[in-house]
């Protein structure tokens, strides 16, 4: 081992941290497509679309997503926005998914394509310690379940089956449906922040198929917005790709684009 290498192996975490300090935090290519972004800038849905897909560049199909800064204060509970929409051409990502279901319902699910459906013998696997389930996107249930599963709330924590995020319903086959066909999407405002982040499809979805799901969503959210909610409710809009910088649209231009629908 050199005595540089072995000097570096006795830094102790903050110093290694202190080191990295003032170097780059992207990549050489993201620098570069930042480079031709006006961050300051606004752009109209249809500008915005076409620039953000113009900068996915990687070797992959980079996923095309959208965060929008809501006037809500979610530290109140009557000013959080949750939910679900179906998007019209999907997100183009199917998902792990998890059903708690039993008899008629337990069939249905497995049909419809999920990917491991159970019903008490799975709740005890979990209480006996099989964290199997992290690997599942998306946890569903019936409502007949709920009362059992309820026991092992504290386990599943975020992957808590819930009536807001939709994924409590007595029609279970439909909800596997829309997951594994990739059309549902789940907004839910962060904690920290009010910030909805949400993937509205692929960088090989046509220009017009990304618009209609971005103007689906949004409407989403503005049927969502809660009486409590005060002042401007839409606040900041942008969308990136996986690997790409964030293009900014105008709020107003983006509001009178999904009014027309």
């Amino acid at each position: 081992m050199s005595e540089e290498s072995s000097e570096s192996t006795r830094l102790s975490t903050a110093a290694r941290r202190q080191a990295k300090r003032g170097k780059a935090a992207h990549s050489k290519r993201f620098q570069a497509l930042s480079k031709s972004v006006d961050v300051a800038a606004l752009l109209g849905v249809d500008e915005a679309i076409a620039k953000v897909k113009s900068l996915t560049t990687a070797k992959f199909d980079e996923t095309i997503e959208i965060a929008v800064n809501l006037g809500v204060d979610p530290r109140h509970g009557d000013q959080m926005v949750r939910g679900t929409v179906n998007l019209p051409f999907g997100t183009g990502k199917s998902r792990k998914v998890l059903v708690f279901a039993r008899g008629a319902n337990a069939d249905a699910a497995k049909e419809a394509g999920a990917d491991e459906v159970g019903a008490e013998e799975l709740i005890e696997r979990i209480q006996k310690g099989w964290d199997g389930y992290t690997a599942y996107d998306l946890i569903v249930a019936s409502p007949d379940m709920m009362g059992a599963v309820g026991r092992i709330g504290s386990i599943l924590k975020q992957k808590m089956p819930n009536p807001k995020a939709g994924t409590v319903s007595p029609n279970v086959a439909q909800v596997v449906k829309e997951i594994k066909g990739a059309t549902r999407a789940e907004f839910r405002v962060e904690r920290g922040g009010a910030i909805i982040h949400s993937a509205i499809g692929k960088a090989s979805f046509p220009e017009e198929h990304l618009k209609t799901n971005l103007v689906v969503l949004i409407n989403a959210l503005l049927k969502a917005k809660p009486s409590a909610a005060k002042g401007k409710y839409l606040k900041r809009i942008t969308i990136s790709s996986t690997m790409g910088p964030s293009i900014g649209i105008d709020t107003a231009i983006a509001q009178k684009v999904c009014e027309k629908v």
